[in-house]
């Protein structure tokens, strides 16, 4: 029987943690968990159940976890589970946080765009997700021409060298996320974001949602045959290198929901991945490149960042296809399309905001 509360939590590169809990007086009853984990020795489960049971309700993540490290019999052999995933799917339980498979997700694949339009997608879309009038969306972008992307406090005279970028015809821009610089060539990146309500990331530590909302990516890239992993805080990286960074924003929602979304707030949450990459002109046009080079006595940066076109042999159109039909295999996918409003709004955003030197050079 499910308690009052029902929380699941797939360990990032892990199994599935389900749990089942009541409380009373301020404090847990009832726990059960499950899943399709590994677990030796048998009684282990029970063990964990009663580590569990009468922590308070306020305990963290990292205190649940570190009541069930004390309570296992020694030698205890977890596989595809951790004692701090399931504290976090205690706080998932607690938090009333949703699922990936709650929702009728849409994607948004449409022709190329210019930079300062991608920037004004990202916050427009998104807070329509925060305000419920547009359901969660994946969203993969198409570039229409090369950008270095900055994060929304960087500065702009320490990231981008002004005359490089010139001479490149490369434009500038400053996203509404932090993180670090995105250097952008149409055909050799690609770009997805993802706009969703933020119950779906609730009882996650801000850390613990950048693996979260990677891991089906980390699948559609082992189905290409790249063993990748998440490395904290924003990278995915393989044995090979790095090949993809990440950034979120969180935004509060307002007005009334349609039913599809959240009215509590969206989460964005966007990722630059290397498919193929021109090393010498992005570490002449980012200066952070050069400094970054330098502390690790390298020359070159193609030791830093590892295309996908070498790991996977596909052509990049074909790795995008694998990406949205491995996120459509997880949890159903609808084709969809920017919404006029959407569209109108992005476009003005562009030309007022992120088009803008005020805001580009906002940190000079």
């Amino acid at each position: 029987m499910h308690g009052a509360y029902h929380g699941e939590y797939k360990v990032p590169g892990g199994k599935l943690v389900v749990v089942d809990l009541d409380t009373e007086d301020g404090v847990l009853r009832g726990v059960r968990v499950a899943g399709d984990f590994f677990l030796e020795p048998d009684e282990a489960i029970l063990e964990i159940d009663r580590a569990l049971e009468g922590a308070p309700v306020d305990t963290d993540a990292a205190g649940l976890a570190a009541r069930i490290d004390a309570a296992l019999p020694p030698g205890t052999q977890m596989f595809g589970l951790t004692s701090e995933g399931v504290g976090i799917a205690v706080r998932r339980a607690l938090a009333h946080a949703t699922d990936w498979t709650d929702y009728d997700w849409q994607l948004i694949h449409e022709s190329p765009q210019s930079p300062a339009l991608h920037m004004a997608l990202n916050e427009v879309l998104t807070a329509e997700v925060a305000a419920g009038r547009r359901p969660p969306t994946l969203r993969v972008w198409e570039w229409g021409a090369p950008a270095v992307v900055i994060g929304s406090f960087q500065s702009l005279r320490n990231e981008v060298d002004p005359a490089a970028a010139e001479r490149h015809g490369i434009q500038v821009v400053r996203r509404i996320s932090g993180g670090g610089a995105m250097f952008i060539e149409p055909g050799n990146t690609i770009t997805y974001s993802l706009s969703v309500p933020d119950a779906l990331v609730q009882g996650l530590s801000f850390a613990d949602s950048y693996a979260y909302l990677d891991d089906w990516v980390l699948g559609a890239l082992g189905d290409m045959g790249i063993k990748a992993w998440y490395q904290p805080l924003n990278d995915i990286a393989t044995e090979a290198g790095k090949i993809a960074g990440a950034a979120q924003k969180r935004m509060v929602g307002s007005g009334s929901g349609s039913g599809n979304g959240s009215a509590g707030g969206a989460v964005l949450h966007h990722v630059t991945m290397a498919y193929d990459i021109d090393a010498d002109r992005m570490t002449e046009v980012l200066r952070i490149g050069r400094e970054k080079l330098s502390d690790k006595g390298t020359k070159s940066a193609k030791k830093r960042v590892d295309p996908l076109r070498r790991q996977t042999g596909l052509p990049r159109e074909a790795v995008i296809e694998r990406m949205i039909a491995s996120f459509r295999g997880r949890y159903g996918l609808a084709e969809g399309s920017l919404t006029e409003d959407e569209l109108t709004r992005a476009k003005e955003l562009a030309e007022t905001k992120f088009g803008t030197a005020e805001w580009t050079a906002r940190v000079p």
